[in-house]
């Protein structure tokens, strides 16, 4: 299993990102997928997650309204798309197979937004 993160940088608040995850080594549109963070001296902290076909999906709080995740089976990808980004966004985001229980976790993308 393979999960690789892409499309983290430096933005101003406000700002927006999209970050990638492609996958293999899976069956990938059999399985819901996640995103987690971890900001810098916090433990993980769960952000989204979707079902197999994209119909469902369930945010933290937090991000409700600001993140949208979406995946391309056909593509073996998962996207985050994160607007209106705060300072408290900052964090390294990891991709994850699984929803309840995280099977396996990529290596992460940093997102830091700071003026």
């Amino acid at each position: 299993v393979q999960l690789v993160e892409s499309g983290g940088g430096m933005v101003q608040p406000g700002g927006s990102l999209r970050l990638s995850c492609a996958a293999s080594g899976f069956t990938f549109r059999n399985y819901d997928m996640s995103w987690v963070r971890q900001a810098p001296g916090k433990g993980p902290e769960w952000v989204s997650a979707i079902d197999t076909g994209g119909g469902r999906t369930d945010y933290l709080d937090s991000v409700k309204g600001r993140f949208i995740i979406s995946r391309d089976n056909a593509k073996n990808t998962l996207y985050l798309q994160i607007n209106s980004l705060k300072p408290e966004d900052t964090a390294l985001y990891y991709c994850a197979r699984g929803r309840t229980i995280l099977l396996d976790w990529g290596q992460g993308t940093q997102v830091t937004v700071s003026s």
